[in-house]
């Protein structure tokens, strides 16, 4: 394989799955054990560059598993999302394993064989690429906190969180609401989905946790690679605005998210500003100053405030995070 560089309070999760979490419903969360599932190696990303944010060739690949040997794919003209997708359109092809190669075929005629880490596209008697599948990495990944940042975890301590917990090593377990509130700030988070095969691509019970900001305000986690971004998948403000580029990647590629977040302001009582966000998935911006005239989703139904807490929502998924800093921004 090349390898280069490029959340309200619910219920607590299950726990981490054995690699037959291609039964339905389990989870992995270690990358080892899901490296035994041969499906693991096969889905991924295939183009000319790993690199986030410049051009990965004439087209892009991006092959989601489905359990048993099965798959389906999402091929872009232009390279991947954030790396030369003309847009976020992709023709959709399926296909499986069969005697060591995997075939994917699309609708309008195109043909892929992934055969080791080489994905071959073909259009009729015209090659369309020739791919390997690649690594690819959040420029802020690792991103280290500034002078004068709040650390709320490094790794070590969960004393920033309620009920803090850490699985899986030195990582953050879902379902936390951090123990300080703020106003305005610039928030650095990192997060891993499981991979869960055998739940269907865009199910709301692959991966799904989220960023809550004053339990208001969500930027949704979930794994939404290899499909259509929409109003209430990765990257999106929860059924309120999708991203606009779904930048979502692998299950159990470590993400970022980070977030500038300005509070809504009032005066006796009466909302005067709206609250406003922006926000960069993998270092690629996908809500650009966006004015929030209320809370998303549940989090509508809740009055707004000027200062509140972070919680990194428990949704059943075992949704693990790391680096997690905040900068405050004075009134």
């Amino acid at each position: 394989m090349k390898k280069l560089s490029f959340v309200i309070l619910a219920f607590v999760l299950t726990g981490p799955g054995s690699l037959h979490s291609a039964k339905k419903g389990n989870a992995i969360t270690d990358p080892a054990a899901a490296a035994k599932d041969p499906d693991f190696a096969i889905q991924g990303e295939y183009a000319a560059s790993a690199a986030i944010g410049k051009g990965s060739g004439s087209h892009g690949l991006q092959v989601v598993a489905l359990g048993d040997g099965k798959f389906q794919a999402a091929l872009y003209k232009g390279g991947l999302p954030g790396s030369g997708a003309e847009n976020n359109d992709f023709v959709l092809l399926k296909g499986e394993t069969k005697d060591g190669k995997t075939i994917l075929k699309a609708a309008s005629g195109e043909t892929v064989v992934i055969k080791g880490d080489t994905a071959t596209g073909t259009k009729g008697d015209k090659e369309l690429f020739a791919y390997d599948r690649v690594e690819r990495k959040s420029p802020t990944l690792g991103k280290k906190a500034p002078k004068g940042a709040k650390v709320l975890f490094a790794g070590k301590s969960t004393d920033r969180f309620s009920d803090g917990k850490k699985l899986d090593g030195e990582l953050l377990k879902e379902g936390v609401v951090s123990m300080d509130s703020f106003g305005d700030f610039t928030l650095h988070l990192e997060f891993r989905t499981p991979y869960k095969p055998k739940t269907k691509p865009g199910s709301q019970d692959r991966g799904n946790s989220g960023v809550y900001v004053f339990n208001n305000y969500e930027t949704q986690i979930l794994d939404s690679f290899g499909i259509k971004g929409e109003f209430n998948f990765c990257g999106a403000l929860y059924r309120k605005k999708p991203p606009a580029v779904n930048m979502c990647l692998p299950p159990l590629t470590w993400q970022t998210y980070d977030i500038k977040f300005t509070a809504p302001r009032f005066k006796d009582g009466k909302k005067i500003k709206n609250a406003r966000i922006t926000t960069r998935h993998n270092g690629v911006l996908i809500h650009n100053d966006f004015e929030l005239d209320k809370g998303t989703g549940a989090g509508g139904g809740r009055p707004e405030k000027e200062k509140g807490q972070i919680h990194l929502q428990g949704h059943g998924n075992p949704v693990r995070f790391q680096n997690i800093w905040l900068v405050e921004k004075s009134n």
